[in-house]
């Protein structure tokens, strides 16, 4: 097809470029799957009850491919009716037939990999309907899955570090139909579910789907429990500190962590007592900013305790912050000791960086 030119040069469209692919860069994806295997180890976490005879899509390859398109944007599983015809993504999850001509049924040939309803099967198995439901006969160890994660992250490093933080937070993730458990979230302004994600640094430890009716914290516990349980078996000596806003500054939390000797760095929610308390910090302030017309913050380490819903005593940091024309004051709790950190080292370089998480 001839289009206008430009200048000396023809503008010529061609249909001639044979099978060709905009995901070229899952090839650097698959590189780091040939040093860390992480989709055999991944593919380990599932048993498959199909009939050996039957198959032409492992339970690697179903995946693998899943995997690929997920971390190359396509999250739904329709994309893949189309994505199932492209010769990239079959290299990236290793089949030898690129291009799908040894297919063993006429109307599959011209396919390499596998359309979304065997997928499905794959999402949608459970352990113990497996070995009976006639579609739905491939399930996954969750269990097995929580720990790979946290195996990861653990080899990730030569030797024990000295110190972990792990970043705890709950995020939205929108719906747009009628999904199952679908709830309406005040302070999303949206239907979604409310997952809890925890890290440490750029490593996921945690991704715990949950819907939105639950609080942000809910679950936590369980969570801290395994994953610090699984860390300390490696490495005993590691001290492990936790990080989180004020959705996750409840009591069971905060008790676990002194039991089991964990430090907490959590946000603490002002309300008029704290506020008062942190009454002549915030008029020093207030007239350092009336003064400079910048921003001004001092600090004040005290010992708190809510009228109900905290079983002790804690040490609470209070930030009295006055921005022109505002008061900004914000509160953290802390089981560290002063010796551990002061008050402003403690709010500003500490709990200020879970926003990096």
């Amino acid at each position: 097809m001839e289009f206008q030119s430009l200048g000396r040069r023809e503008v010529i469209g061609r249909f001639d470029g044979g099978r060709i692919t905009s995901d070229g860069g899952g090839l650097l994806l698959r590189e780091v799957d040939q040093r860390i295997g992480l989709l055999d180890r991944l593919a380990a976490c599932f048993t498959d009850h199909r009939n050996p005879e039957s198959i032409e899509h492992s339970v690697r390859d179903l995946v693998a491919q899943r995997v690929y398109g997920l971390a190359l944007g396509y999250e739904d599983l329709n994309d893949h009716d189309d994505l199932r015809k492209d010769s990239t993504l079959a290299l990236l999850v290793g089949k030898r037939d690129l291009t799908g001509e040894q297919r063993v049924r006429k109307q599959d040939r011209g396919n390499p990999l596998a359309a979304s309803s065997t997928l499905n099967r794959l999402e949608l198995g459970l352990p113990e309907s497996a070995t009976s439901d006639r579609y739905k006969r491939i399930a996954a160890d969750s269990d097995a899955m929580d720990r790979l994660l946290v195996d990861l992250f653990l080899e990730s490093y030569r030797k024990p570090p000295q110190e972990i933080w792990l970043d705890l937070d709950a995020t939205d993730d929108p719906l747009h139909g009628q999904q199952e458990g679908r709830f309406f979230h005040g302070y999303y302004r949206c239907y979604c579910y409310l997952p809890l994600y925890i890290f440490s640094g750029e490593h996921l430890l945690c991704a715990r789907l949950r819907t939105a009716d639950k609080d942000a914290s809910s679950g936590s516990v369980d969570e801290l429990q395994r994953i610090v349980g699984q860390i300390r078996a490696r490495w005993p000596k590691t001290r492990i500190i936790i990080r989180a806003d004020s959705g996750f500054c409840r009591d069971a939390i905060m008790a676990w962590c002194e039991t089991n000797d964990v430090g907490y760095v959590l946000g603490l929610a002002r309300n008029k007592r704290l506020q008062r308390a942190l009454g002549k910090e915030m008029e020093a302030a207030r007239l350092a900013c009336e003064r400079t017309g910048e921003a001004a913050r001092c600090f004040r380490d005290f010992r708190y305790r809510t009228r109900k819903s905290w079983s002790c005593e804690r040490r609470v940091i209070g930030k009295a912050e006055y921005l022109p024309g505002k008061a900004n004051p914000r509160f953290v709790v802390t089981n560290l000791s002063p010796r551990d950190a002061d008050a402003q080292h403690l709010y500003e370089d500490l709990y200020c960086a879970r926003g990096e998480m």
